[in-house]
């Protein structure tokens, strides 16, 4: 099996996903260490006013604690995040989350490409976003401010998945570092892992 070329450190890591991606992300979670060091911010779409149960079903499958941050939260090593229901998931410069509750962008909110984007603005190319199945394109302007930044991008493989068009989004608008199948992507984590101390 191929290796990664993980050549720098980096400092978070961004994972958006939507219809389809709940049994994708419950995987890579499982498979993730308990020292994990490098932040996880995570925007899955979900009901809007169902605020219980969804991080609990993921919590059962992750070995890492995941949280749903509070407004001005800081970003702290070792830990999951996920945007909150109904609430935009954003990060600011000096290592904190804000929490809004505007407009729905592409019908959602959380809004991936708000995570995605701010994301890129703060942490620049020390930055990687991963894009799992969804059936809209939210998610595809954020990879490409990723990619702007410098930052490294990886996409679920379309051909793997449940509704493929959120990745095929981002391929179209942006170059896409790494196209992945789900068991590719939890050995580049792995691999980061090993080979990358947080900066």
């Amino acid at each position: 099996m191929a290796h990664f070329n993980i050549s720098k450190t980096y400092k978070a890591i961004v994972i958006g996903g939507s219809a389809g991606s709940f049994q994708v992300i419950s995987k890579i979670l499982s498979s993730l260490p308990k020292d994990f060091d490098i932040p996880i911010m995570m925007c899955l779409h979900r009901l809007r006013h169902v605020r219980n149960g969804f991080v609990e079903a993921l919590n059962i499958k992750s070995n890492i604690k995941i949280e749903e941050p509070f407004d001005k939260e800081t970003i702290k090593r070792g830990k999951i995040y996920l945007a909150p229901a109904n609430y935009h998931l954003c990060v600011e410069l000096g290592n904190t989350f804000a929490l809004s509750t505007e407009e729905l962008i592409n019908n959602s909110r959380p809004s991936i490409d708000m995570l995605l984007q701010t994301a890129a603005y703060a942490y620049r190319d020390k930055l990687v976003g991963i894009l799992l199945s969804g059936a809209n394109k939210d998610g595809a302007l954020g990879m490409k401010k990723i990619h702007d930044r410098g930052g490294l991008t990886l996409v679920q493989d379309p051909k793997e998945c449940l509704i493929d068009t959120m990745p095929s989004s981002a391929l179209k608008i942006t170059q896409i570092d790494h196209v992945l199948s789900v068991n590719r992507i939890i050995e580049f984590l792995l691999e980061l892992h090993k080979t990358c101390k947080i900066a």
